[in-house]
């Protein structure tokens, strides 16, 4: 790779974006539980007809053996190569509102002039709050809301939407690092981890993708519409009961977990989640479904998703 080969490039037919909008991240990598943010990404991508703004390097930021293109075979001859995707574009919310989004891979080099470039591109496009979200497993049960916590300088989002602020290190993500060096530069910003149950976290749940576009809307006042993905959260969640069968023990596993998570909510100062319960089946049809879902799972067999 040249050293001197560029970070990103300008779209060349791009439109020009109005300055003052909010920016959306969305950045898959080291921790995507239950492919909320990959299924945030394709959301953007099949639902928003984003227009790109800049494009960035894969030569220079992606690690092409640890996350190889997909190449399509025909017969006797190769087509439709499809290498990685990032992005920075201006799209249009579910009511026409707009807004940026930098949206694809986490980046595997460069970490800190990508920072740097995304600092800039906030300041040239003076941007009004900046939101982005990623999310982890946790032991809580998926008959409760999905909770976050809430980090950043918008200490009013916080507040209303922290429920878990713990005091820890961890393996730091390029987002993190954006919003460190975000907050260094004075925006308003906020990052939003979604607490997906554990037990799902390898699966593509579309109530995490759910929850970060309700994370995002909260943050921005950008409207989405949900409603293919609470029709697909439906399917996750009939096809997990038609594959499983029951069991009393994981009952009482998911039993003790709601009595933990409903102790640590009702002896909390911190906020409510997001999500509202009622958009989520009820507790007892959720655990009859999970008894079933997991006790059908053969050993070995737990990175298979339903």
């Amino acid at each position: 790779m040249p050293l001197s080969a560029p970070l990103f490039e300008r779209a060349a037919s791009a439109p020009p974006a109005p300055s003052g909008l909010p920016l959306v991240i969305a950045l898959t990598g080291f921790t995507d539980a239950g492919s909320a943010v990959s299924g945030l990404v394709d959301y953007v991508r099949d639902e928003l007809d984003p227009t790109p703004l800049v494009v960035f390097s894969n030569d220079v930021l992606l690690d092409y053996r640890a996350r190889r293109p997909v190449i399509s075979f025909d017969q006797d001859h190769l087509t439709d190569y499809r290498p990685p995707r990032l992005e920075l574009s201006l799209a249009h919310d579910s009511q026409g509102q707009p807004f940026l989004v930098l949206a694809g891979y986490e980046p595997d080099f460069a970490w800190d002039g990508f920072a740097a470039a995304v600092v800039e591109f906030a300041k040239s496009f003076a941007v009004s709050t900046v939101t982005w979200v990623h999310s982890i497993p946790m032991p809580v049960p998926h008959t409760r809301p999905i909770g976050t916590t809430v980090s950043g300088t918008r200490t009013d989002l916080t507040a209303a939407h922290s429920v878990w602020q713990p005091h820890t290190q961890v393996p730091a993500t390029a987002g993190h690092l954006i919003e460190y060096r975000l907050s260094e530069a004075g925006f308003a910003i906020a990052g939003f981890v979604l607490l997906v149950p554990h037990y799902l976290g390898d699966t593509e749940y579309p109530a995490s993708t759910l929850a970060a576009l309700d994370s995002i809307t909260v943050a921005t006042g950008l409207v989405f519409s949900g409603d293919d993905l609470r029709e697909q959260n439906r399917e996750y969640l009939t096809k997990v009961e038609e594959q499983v069968a029951g069991s009393d023990e994981l009952s009482r596993m998911v039993q003790g977990l709601e009595e933990r998570y409903d102790s640590y909510m009702a002896g909390s100062t911190l906020a409510t989640p997001i999500i509202h319960a009622g958009d989520l089946p009820s507790a007892d049809e959720l655990a009859a479904e999970l008894e079933r879902f997991l006790a059908s799972r053969p050993s070995g067999d737990e990175d298979k998703r339903p």
